[in-house]
């Protein structure tokens, strides 16, 4: 998906629909002297409700509709006739999107299901119509209820990608090489910082029948919880993926620190997201012989240890590939499918 056509957050206004007024009427016949009151209800102004839908990838389509208004209820009427309720508006948003209050940035919803839908604005109740507030002492009232008013205001609605497992790590880590590896996700690479722009999803197939989704988040830098580069808007995908796959290249100068720095960032992020599961893949082992990568797996445990991280079967799980040489991507394949299966017995 091109850059320009990724829309992850739109700011809209949003005004739903003023209830109809009641009627004020007296029934009228032949050879019925004194009519009762038979004045009936307005309408309900329409709702403005948010709809998940599985078909939508972005926000894309709310970027330049920035005023959503709902219609009014139609007034009461005669014999006991209800106004018509004002037309719903429907917004339809991807799955993973946020509605947030901008005024107050409080969380009003969250679109997680196709088909799931929540009434952003309520629309205006109708007004009661004469024949409501007949009486013993009043039975010719005159009085109808005005509708009441619609609601406005600001609201904003942010997109959290949605995926079994959300690749972690630094600019030109080889999360874009991986992806396109293993998925049939095509994201630009090349061999600079920042080639992703914008993340992807691809579909990863093991073992014929079975698959999980795979979410490229664009890399991170240090300080990204603080706001620099696109860190905020980058960090907020990463809360919806149920593992978390750190990519470190083989030739980093300090694998234990860089990851470190990016787990890091993510507890600054959100504290929660230290709890999720997450392996440790150590990337492009094409760049090293066999040699040298025995004694970065011996080193890198050790160092790990150090760093308060256990590894082994009950700890940190720490694979290491190659997706240009399709060295060991198997082997990650069944750790990752080990957790998510872990995750969904539990």
């Amino acid at each position: 998906m091109a850059a320009q056509n990724f829309i992850d957050y739109v700011k809209i206004f949003c005004r739903s629909g003023a209830g109809g007024p009641g009627a004020s009427s007296f029934h009228r016949e032949k050879f019925v002297a004194k009519g009762g009151p038979d004045g009936g209800d307005g309408g309900r102004g329409g709702h403005i409700i948010l709809r998940g839908n599985a078909q939508l990838w972005t926000l894309l389509h709310l970027k330049y509709k920035k005023h959503i208004h709902a219609d009014n209820g139609s007034k009461g009427m005669g014999a006991l006739c209800s106004g018509k309720y004002g037309e719903d508006v429907y917004i339809d948003v991807p799955l993973g999107t946020v509605a947030k209050d901008f005024e107050s940035g409080r969380v009003e919803a969250e679109i997680n299901e196709d088909g799931q839908e929540f009434i952003l604005m309520q629309g205006g109740k109708g007004g009661w119509g004469n024949h409501h507030f007949k009486t013993s002492t009043n039975q010719a009232p005159t009085y109808a209820q005005p509708g009441l008013p619609g609601t406005e205001g600001w609201k904003i609605l942010e997109l959290k990608l949605l995926a079994d497992v959300g690749l972690v790590g630094f600019p030109n880590a080889g999360k874009s090489t991986l992806i396109s590896s293993i998925s049939n996700a095509r994201p630009e690479i090349a061999d600079y910082p920042f080639t992703t722009l914008v993340p992807n999803l691809g579909i990863v197939p093991y073992k014929g029948k079975r698959s999980f989704v795979m979410a490229d988040i664009p890399g991170i830098i240090e300080g990204a919880s603080e706001g620099k580069g696109l860190g905020l808007r980058f960090l907020r995908h990463i809360e919806r993926n149920s593992l978390l796959l750190f990519l470190v290249p083989a030739d980093a100068d300090d694998i234990v620190h860089q990851y470190r720095v990016l787990v890091t960032e993510l507890e600054k992020y959100n504290p929660e997201l230290v709890t999720k599961d997450r392996i440790l893949a150590i990337s492009k082992c094409d760049l090293i012989d066999e040699e040298l990568q025995k004694m970065l797996e011996k080193d890198l445990k050790k160092k790990l240890k150090a760093a308060g991280e256990q590894t082994g079967k009950n700890g940190l799980p720490v694979v290491f590939f190659s997706s240009a040489t399709q060295f060991r991507l198997d082997k990650l394949k069944d750790e990752i499918m080990k957790l998510l299966d872990g995750k969904k017995a539990s």
